[in-house]
């Protein structure tokens, strides 16, 4: 089975083609502009021509669903539903924290948490333990202080996406490492998303919504 992955919800705009699962071609661009309303046809082109083959050799999209930046929700939610709306193909949602433990899984750590920037002090985050990768706890906003995650203060722990640096500067936390380096990426929707078309668990295409978990909080122009 082949499936385009779709990755935005994150400075990182990123696309992958594979083949069950084996990684055909990942096209990803990491960016404090954001730019996946210039950047993500684009990369679904050169990801195509990596893995030689078209549109229409497709059976499955899958997407980052989130959460995320609200703006790179919707610019991928809106071009994953299209492309499976023109191909009749389904569509598959992978909460976007489970895409940035991959690279951590059995390396010896207890726990393994992503921390997604929210602005200000407010990360998005999940527990999931390190070798299995079950995710423990449910997908929350959360704000940042100096007890946070003290539950932890004796286990091997590592936090990983943009939102570790400023962890770091605050957790009392001596055991834990910290990888801001890390970001959602298509390339680890791979697994299951193959495992989630075996199932057939598919999105309704037409009332499929991101995993925002925040309303939009736009910014007033000044006077």
């Amino acid at each position: 089975m082949k499936i385009l992955h779709i990755e935005t919800s994150s400075k990182n705009c990123s696309v992958a083609i594979s083949d069950a699962e084996k990684l055909l071609c990942v096209c990803e661009e990491v960016s404090e502009n954001y730019k996946q309303s210039e950047s993500l046809h684009t990369f679904v082109e050169w990801a195509l021509e990596g893995a030689e083959i078209s549109l229409k050799d497709l059976d499955a999209v899958s997407l980052g669903m989130g959460p995320g930046s609200y703006t790179g929700l919707r610019i991928g939610a809106s071009s994953a539903k299209g492309f499976c709306y023109g191909l009749k193909i389904p569509l598959i949602a992978v909460n976007s924290m489970e895409t940035m433990i991959e690279p951590f899984l059995d390396q010896k750590f207890d726990y393994i948490i992503p921390l997604l920037d929210a602005r200000r002090m407010e990360v998005y985050t999940a527990v999931f333990e390190g070798n299995s990768g079950k995710m423990l706890t449910e997908t929350e906003a959360k704000i940042l202080e100096e007890t946070s995650f003290q539950e932890f203060a004796d286990k091997k722990v590592i936090f990983v996406g943009d939102g570790a640096s400023k962890a770091q500067e605050i957790l009392q936390l001596s055991n834990a490492e910290f990888n801001a380096n890390v970001y959602p990426s298509a390339k680890y929707l791979v697994k299951k998303a193959t495992e989630k078309f075996n199932n057939s668990q598919f999105e309704d295409v037409a009332y499929f919504e991101p995993f925002y978990l925040k309303e939009f909080q736009g910014v007033k122009k000044k006077k």
